[in-house]
Formats: C-alpha cells, structure tokens, sequence
C-alpha cells in the first residue's frame, strides 16, 4: 500500500462516506421510533459530532493517550488516497441533512 495525494479523488469519496454515516444515522433513529422534528435535530447532531471526530476537530483523549485520526480511504489498487490534511466531512453534513429533510 502506498499513500497517495489525490485531493479531487479524496474529496468526492469522503462525500460519500459522510453522506452514508449521516444516512445510515438517520435510518437507526426512525426505527427507534423518532421523526419530525426530533429526528431532524438529532440526526444533525450525531452526525456533526461524527463529522468532528473523524476529522479531528474534538480533542480525544482518555487517560494520557490522544487519538488524532486521519482520514484515507483505499482504492482499486490499494493505493491509500489522502488529502494532504486532516478530512472536512462536516463541510457537508448540512447540505446532506439539507437534501434528506428538505425534499
């Protein structure tokens, strides 16, 4: 495996991905029975909260010992595709809860 820059490359998949935990969230919460409203601002909030681990905006620390992610993702030839930096999945998180709750 090698690491490979590929900022458009990295930026279209983690679209998808942040898109798939803020569906995958928003799934979970209606078969625990919420909706409206409720499950609106819930699914919001657990998934920027997801959004700002994965991208290492919250200070993870338990006992002495920090987790500091950063995001790759491998493709077809088991490259590990990066962005040079840590992941921005939050930048899209609105516009996902946008397009689930808006339409």
């Amino acid at each position: 495996m090698e690491l490979k820059l590929d900022i458009e490359k990295f930026d279209e998949i983690q679209q998808v991905f942040i898109r798939e935990i803020t569906e995958t969230i928003h799934t979970k919460l209606v078969e625990a029975g919420l909706e409206g409203l409720t499950l609106e601002n819930t699914t919001a909030h657990i998934a920027f909260s997801m959004a700002s681990i994965i991208d290492d905006t919250s200070n993870i620390e338990i006992d002495g010992i920090h987790a500091k992610p950063y995001l790759t993702f491998k493709d077809d030839d088991d490259n590990l595709i990066h962005c040079g930096e840590n992941s921005y999945t939050y930048e899209y998180v609105t516009d996902n809860l946008k397009r689930m709750y808006e339409s």
